[in-house]
This record gives C-alpha cells, sequence and structure tokens, in this order.
C-alpha cells in the first residue's frame, strides 16, 4: 500500500505494479468495486479481465436493487503501432487463445476509482473508470500519449450481453443499433463539443454509447487526433476460472456489434471518452455525457462520504467509503436498503439489522438509517421483520429469528447517536409487537417457553444466520434455543425497559421479564468445564449443543448483557482460543468431527462446509468489541486490538480491492471466498474502529 503524495494522510491508494502482474492468474486474482446507488456495479479484475459470470463493465439495475442486467460484459483493448498488434485487455477464454494484456499493464491503481497504465514502445494509455450515482451509467476514459516516432490507433470493442445478471446470452438474440450523429469527428485542439452517439437495443434493454474526443498537449505539441465508430460482429465465449472452481456456470457468451477507434499522431495525445447509459433524460446534461467530469464525480461522491464519516484511520476511511457501496434505493418501497454482499446477495432483513449500525451509523449516515429502519417498520408483520423482499408482486419472506430483535437494537443504537425521541415514539408500538410476537409464538416455531428464553426453528425451517439448507439436510440445525437469538432477546427488553419512559410507557414488566431470562440463560447455557456457553439448549439434548461456535461472542457484545465479567472474560479467552483468526472467526472449532477446514467444490460440498469450521469475517467485529468490554477499554486493551487489526489492511489489498469479504477456508484462512464484498463484514469492522476512535472515553 502507497499513499498518495499531497492527499490527505486518512486517504489510502492501493497500487499494483509490474511484479503483480508475472503471470495472467496472478493478474485476475484480485478485483474492484463501483456501484451507483441502485444496485447496479462495476467490476473486473485488475488486469480488467471477467473472471466470474458477475464481472460487468456496466452492471445495470432496471428495478433497484435486484433487477440487474450484464450489459457491457468487459472491453476488448487493441493498440496498433506501424501496422503491428499488441492486445492490451486480458480475458481467459473457451476454447479460444488467451488475451494477455497484463504483459503491457505497468501498474493497477485503486483510490476512488480504477486506473490503469499500460506502457509500449513509446506509447503511454492511461485508462479511468467511473459511475454516476442514482444512474445506471458508466464511463470510461483512454489517455493516449504517443511518444513514439509513429502514429497509433486505440481500438476500443465493448463485449455485450443485455441479459439478467448469471444468465448467459442466446445466440439468436437480435442488436439494433441506431445512431444518433453519423459524423466521424476530427476534434481541433480547441474543439471539446464534437461527439458521436449511438443506441443499442437487445431483449427489450435499450443502452446509449456516447463516445467523444478531447485534444491534449503532446510530447512534441502535435495534433490531429480523430476518432470515429465502426461496425463489427463478433462473438466470443468467456472462461470465468472464479465460477469453474465452485461450481458455477464455466463460460458465457458475449457479442459486440461496434467499436471506438482512436488514432493519435506521433507526438500527440488526445483521451476517448466512453459514456453508457440506460437514462432516458439526458439530453442538455453536457457534463453527464462528459467521461472524465463522470470519473471525477465518483471521486467527490467518495470524498464526502469520507468527510461524513471522520475516521482518522486511514484504513477506517477506506472501510466508510466501501459501507457505502452496499446502501441502495428500493424501488417497492421508495427508500432505502442495504445490499448484503457483491456479486451474489439482494437485501436480507437479518443482513440489514447486522449491518446497519457500522454500514449508517458509524459513518454519520443517520437519514439512511432512519430511512432503512422505517422500511422494515412498515413490513413488520406478527412480530416478525422481513428476511427478504422478493421483487414484482411476491410478498417479503419473513423466515429469521433474529432481524427483529436486531431491529429494536438498531433503533437504541439509532437513538444513542441521534437523540431522536420522536422517532423512538413511532416505533415503539412496532417494537412492543415484536416482544408481544416472541412472548405469544409466532411463524417457524419461534417462541418464549416457559423459562423466558426464546426457542426457534421446525421442520425444515432454518431460521437464524446458521441457515443452509441443502435439500432435506440441516447441516447446522439450531432447532431449539440458540445462544445468540436468547442474547438478542434479552438486549431487546433491556431496551424496552430503557426507552419505555420516552414512550410513555411503564418498563417494569421488561425489566421483570429480562431479569427472568437473565437467570435462566446463565442456568442453561453455561459450560464450566469448557468456560463458554453452549451454542443451543434442543428439545432433546444433542453433541451439537456443547460445540465450540462464535455464536456465543454475541452474549459479550451486545449492549446489555446477562453474564458475570469473570464468565465473559472466559468467553472471550475460549473464542480467541478455539474460534480467532486475523480474518475472521470461525463458525466451528478445528478440533470438532464436524470441522470443514476448506470452502469450495459443487454447490453441496461448499454448503456442508458454510458453518461448520468456514472463518466468517464479521463475528471479528463482535469479539473485538467484547475483548475491550471485558478489558474495561484500557489503554492496554486498545493497543492490543488496534495491533490485532492491522491484518485487515493485507485483507483490504486481497480479493476485492478496498472492501472485506463474506468468508475465508476454516483451516488456513488466507484467500477470500464467497461474496467478495459483504456489507456485515465491513459493518462490524467500522465499528470497532468507531469505538477506538470516536469513543474514546468508554
Amino acid at each position: 500500500m502507497i499513499r498518495g503524495a499531497g492527499r490527505n494522510d486518512s486517504n489510502m491508494k492501493w497500487i499494483y505494479g509490474k511484479p503483480d502482474f508475472r503471470s495472467l492468474a496472478r493478474s485476475e486474482e484480485n478485483c474492484f468495486l463501483m456501484t451507483n446507488g441502485l444496485g447496479g456495479f462495476t467490476s473486473l479484475t485488475m488486469a480488467g479481465g471477467a473472471a466470474r459470470n458477475d464481472h460487468s463493465v456496466f452492471m445495470a439495475c432496471t428495478n433497484a436493487p435486484n433487477c440487474r442486467c450484464n450489459m457491457i460484459h468487459r472491453l476488448k483493448e487493441v493498440l496498433y503501432i506501424n501496422g503491428q498488434e499488441r492486445v492490451l485487455s486480458t480475458q481467459e477464454f473457451d476454447n479460444a487463445p488467451d488475451e494477455n494484456g497484463y504483459k503491457y499493464l505497468s501498474a493497477f491503481v485503486f483510490e476512488d476509482t480504477p486506473l490503469w497504465q499500460f506502457d509500449t514502445d513509446g506509447v503511454e494509455i492511461v485508462k479511468e473508470m467511473g459511475m454516476l450515482q442514482e444512474e445506471n451509467t458508466a464511463a470510461v476514459q483512454y489517455t493516449v500519449d504517443n511518444r513514439s516516432k509513429n502514429g497509433c490507433t486505440l481500438e476500443i470493442t465493448p463485449f455485450l450481453q443485455f441479459t439478467p445478471k448469471g444468465h448467459d446470452l442466446d445466440k439468436d438474440t437480435v442488436f439494433k443499433v441506431h445512431t444518433g450523429s453519423e459524423e466521424n469527428c476530427a476534434i481541433g485542439e480547441n474543439s471539446e463539443s464534437s461527439h458521436q452517439l449511438w443506441q443499442i437495443e437487445a431483449n427489450g434493454l435499450e443502452m446509449s454509447w456516447h463516445v467523444s474526443m478531447e485534444q491534449k498537449s503532446g510530447s512534441r505539441g502535435e495534433t490531429g487526433a480523430e476518432v470515429k465508430t465502426a461496425p463489427v460482429d463478433v462473438w466470443e465465449t468467456c472462461y470465468y476460472s472464479y465460477d469453474d472452481c465452485d461450481g458455477r456456470r464455466p463460460s458465457g457468451t458475449a457479442r459486440a456489434v461496434l467499436k471506438s477507434v482512436l488514432y493519435v499522431p506521433a507526438g500527440a495525445c488526445a483521451a476517448l471518452k466512453i459514456v453508457y447509459s440506460m437514462e432516458k433524460d439526458r439530453t442538455g446534461s453536457v457534463w453527464k455525457n462528459d467521461a472524465a467530469k463522470i470519473i471525477e464525480q465518483t471521486k467527490t461522491d467518495r470524498r464526502v462520504l469520507s468527510e461524513t464519516a471522520g475516521f482518522t484511520s486511514p484504513v477506517a476511511d477506506t472501510l466508510a467509503k466501501s459501507a457505502w457501496q452496499f446502501v441502495s434505493c428500493r424501488a417497492s418501497t421508495k427508500g432505502k436498503t442495504i445490499l448484503a454482499g457483491y456479486p451474489f446477495f439482494e437485501d436480507w432483513g437479518r443482513d440489514t439489522m447486522i449491518a446497519l449500525p457500522g454500514v449508517c451509523l458509524a459513518t454519520g449516515q443517520y437519514d439512511t438509517a432512519k430511512s432503512i429502519l422505517y422500511t422494515f417498520a412498515a413490513h413488520e408483520k406478527d412480530g416478525l421483520m422481513p428476511n427478504l423482499f422478493p421483487e414484482g408482486g411476491n410478498k417479503p419472506m419473513y423466515n429469521t429469528v433474529d432481524a427483529a430483535l436486531l431491529f429494536i437494537n438498531c433503533v437504541y443504537l439509532y437513538t444513542l447517536k441521534t437523540k431522536d425521541m420522536a422517532f423512538v415514539r413511532e416505533m415503539f408500538p412496532v417494537m412492543e409487537r415484536i416482544i408481544e410476537g416472541y412472548k405469544k409464538g409466532t411463524h417457524f416455531g419461534i417462541h418464549m417457553d416457559k423459562d423466558g428464553l426464546i426457542s426457534a426453528g421446525q421442520g425444515l425451517d432454518q431460521v437464524t444466520w446458521m441457515d443452509v439448507r441443502v435439500g432435506e439436510v440441516l447441516p447446522t440445525p439450531r432447532h431449539g434455543k440458540p445462544v445468540e437469538i436468547n442474547a438478542y432477546w434479552y438486549n431487546a427488553l433491556k431496551i424496552m425497559e430503557n426507552l419505555s419512559k420516552d414512550a410513555g410507557k411503564d418498563g417494569a414488566p421488561y425489566g421483570a421479564l429480562a431479569q427472568r431470562v437473565k437467570e435462566a440463560f446463565t442456568a442453561a447455557f453455561w459450560r464450566e468445564d469448557a468456560g463458554c456457553l453452549k451454542d443451543v439448549i434442543s428439545a432433546v439434548p444433542c453433541r451439537a449443543d456443547d460445540q465450540i461456535r462464535c455464536n456465543q461472542i454475541w452474549a459479550v457484545s451486545m449492549p446489555f448483557t446477562m453474564l458475570d465479567r469473570e464468565k465473559e472474560k472466559r468467553i472471550v479467552e475460549t473464542v480467541f482460543e478455539k474460534l480467532y483468526t486475523p480474518c475472521g472467526l470461525r463458525t466451528l472449532a478445528m478440533d470438532d468431527p464436524d470441522f470443514h477446514g476448506e470452502y469450495g467444490g459443487e454447490t453441496f460440498k461448499r454448503d456442508m462446509a458454510y458453518h461448520q469450521g468456514t472463518v466468517w469475517v464479521f463475528p471479528l467485529g463482535a469479539y473485538y468489541l467484547a475483548y475491550l468490554k471485558v478489558h474495561d477499554y484500557s489503554r492496554e486493551a486498545r493497543q492490543k486490538v488496534l495491533g490485532q487489526l492491522g491484518s485487515v489492511e493485507s485483507a483490504l489489498r486481497e480479493g476485492c480491492i478496498g472492501q472485506l469479504p463474506e468468508i475465508y477456508d476454516g483451516a488456513v484462512p488466507t484467500a477470500s471466498r464467497g461474496c467478495f464484498a459483504q456489507a456485515w463484514s465491513v459493518g462490524e469492522i467500522l465499528r470497532v474502529y468507531e469505538k477506538l476512535e470516536k469513543e474514546k472515553g468508554v
């Protein structure tokens, strides 16, 4: 990691140089992510290729946030110097020679936008991309500085899909191409307005393609650069190395129908600007058709996020900007939502309630947090919160026991930040219904037992976050009384007790029930022999009840907890001994017979390992918060946590640059798995930095 000279010290610039491109595989090892606040995104490898079917130059979203369409899968980039072809793009193919443009790549840089620098035979090409917020618009700019003695030509060929995300392009698909400007532009030194506009239609989708050129100051002051667009008709089948190893679709088809061609004379310099958009009302918005201005706006948006969050740590600042990539509009509710992870996941209730405190509250995005909570409050049903908002006419799904209890926690944390008691009064009836629903019993076997503890799950339902179901197989059947759910239950009751006065209600009944839960929890869950908590109390006791899992850490880290300090310390130490890694917490101790050390392969194999030892990043946040708590936030404890957080910087450099992933292998967590960017991973680590930086007096 190298920080850019002259920048604010909190900014991080990730630079990958020539030694990072020593092979095709190494060049495609990491990727980047830009998002548009609608569910759309741009994501490619650091060499600019598509190593997954979900990689895309322009993944638009036609109905926010989940109706995504892969419009432009990748860009083929070819430079001609004195008649000699140099392919600058990098791509693996199925049954065709690979493109090895990484050999000309001098550097890939990611700070607020992705930037590539290519060098060959006296020609330097700098490529940069940007994406507008709350628009389906992406931009790319190529600046060609021709310092050679020969003219050069750069050809950019977008390969299109125009298909729903994850689908392959049908060979019978017809692409219709229309032009809004038929002139081939030869732009002079002082000209900035000439342009070409094309419209492409296929599969009921339409995209505009705006091309322009700007003459720059070259090494010898030469001018005369020219740009034109020409028709082509080429099909290709890309190979997806990251999908193939996990048993997903190993290849996919794309088609090119147009290419942009920039000629730059010897000694001249020019910029080729390309804007792709699905917006209908862009006429007259000149700056929005300028790739350079879109790129600058992308940087400005990120700087504003950084300033609002106000972190001093460069790592925390990076995470704060990355956190915003998960926030999206939701068309069906006309509010905001949090997408669980890229490139796979949608917005889920449980993930939202875990991610929101870090993604929104720790970064100062209070209005966004409030919008999200309003959306969920409006969809409370029978004491439950939605786990998934399907698109179209489908009704939300409510198969989660934790989302509703964590909703109460989010309202409380929001109130601590904002002192917005009017919001508490609005939310209190919703929170009352949640408590009553859990007490009396609601769907999915969720009910309060006679001892005051919450029991959940029945049949093949999986209602905790360890929710994998493989056909008729439940790898982690946690039916009964899960430890973290009862920690959330007690926390919710104490919050109700504390907020009752502000809502004009009597909090005593909540306090009395909380005390009852506390006594029952300690008696039922504590394992003196192991110095930790049971993972679940099943209706019929079984070995799984005593498995050492990471779920117990939330019984220490929540705002209100039930155990005495000595027991909490022992839990933290047991979790560290059995489950801790610098990348996250293992979901199961390595000495357990059910432990799976690797995550990969076909779906069944992956699912059987998902919660059976696989390292998850997000529980690591709760571990650090618990460690600080049981050591009274001492200077020594803070230094210990800061030292251990040092590994986060290397994690940000691997996988999706600047992001934290969903999971790692359980045995040797060295390479990220699953979603390359996960909301609750980023949010929970941000909460630790918030505690260290902004709550020093705790």
